[in-house]
């Protein structure tokens, strides 16, 4: 007994976990790495007169949110935030629309292989391509507006959605799966009363979410021509018009933190 307790005792003491055991070789990789900083640092060229003059103008912008001025270009900012609104809504309700049989597909308790496969790399693809390099391209199809940056955020919202949806279902009590099944539910039924009940209040949730997202994207893909409230701020920014781009910000992080909040009000109430 004494033998055992000793034995634990042994054990359960706490060791440096092992890392490189050669004193030599860990100061000579520490010595490298330092010296690799060194010379990539050196290898950045610095325009110094142009940071200092970066420097006027970043306090400039900052003293542009201590007076927004909401009215000089009151119209284009209204034009802009409608466009932005609208793609926003409707590629969120378009993207999580056609995210759905995409998340059931790439969810490997529901469908076959083939098809989850097929659907894992409509996530795969949607993920990888960044919205900007999506409405560049999309720009160059349809031409300048709105409809290109619909697109555009509808196309990356069905990525993230039916990923992380996909994963939900994935993740869901088999015992309801395998209790309709055994009573003889057709798979629209089981999709239905096992599936989206559990998954409701998550894929709520997430639509909202990505609903703040496409509007924030909606502001960056508008520089590349794609419609939206982008074009008003770039536009201020090439001006130097530091209170008008800090009144359109300051519009986008209020619209964004009603719609969190909105987004944990319903969580709350549907669970």
């Amino acid at each position: 007994m004494n033998k055992v307790h000793s034995v634990m005792k042994r054990t359960d003491r706490w060791h440096r976990p092992p890392f490189i055991q050669s004193t030599l070789l860990r100061w000579s990789l520490i010595f490298g790495a330092v010296i690799y900083l060194v010379l990539a640092l050196g290898s950045i060229e610095v325009n110094w007169q142009r940071v200092v003059q970066g420097l006027d103008r970043g306090w400039a912008f900052v003293q542009g949110f201590l007076q927004p001025d909401f009215t000089s270009r009151k119209e284009d900012i209204l034009i802009g935030f409608q466009e932005s609104v609208t793609m926003a809504i409707t590629a969120t309700v378009a993207g999580v629309f056609l995210s759905i049989p995409v998340a059931v597909g790439a969810a490997s308790n529901l469908a076959p292989r083939w098809i989850y496969i097929i659907c894992r790399a409509v996530i795969a693809v949607s993920r990888t391509l960044n919205e900007i390099i999506v409405a560049i391209f999309l720009v160059a199809m349809f031409g300048f507006g709105p409809f290109a940056g619909f697109l555009t955020l509808t196309f990356a919202t069905i990525g993230f959605m039916a990923k992380l949806m996909a994963e939900d279902i994935e993740e869901i009590q088999p015992s309801q799966l395998e209790a309709l099944r055994a009573t003889g539910a057709g798979y629209l039924q089981v999709l239905d009363f096992a599936v989206l009940s559990q998954v409701m209040p998550r894929l709520l949730g997430l639509s909202l979410y990505r609903l703040d997202i496409n509007f924030r994207e909606s502001a960056v893909i508008g520089i590349v021509g794609a419609g939206g409230i982008g074009a008003t701020l770039n536009t201020a920014m090439d001006r130097y018009e530091f209170d008008s781009a800090a009144a359109i910000i300051l519009i986008i992080i209020l619209i964004v933190m009603l719609a969190e909040y909105g987004s944990s009000w319903l969580r709350k109430n549907i669970q």
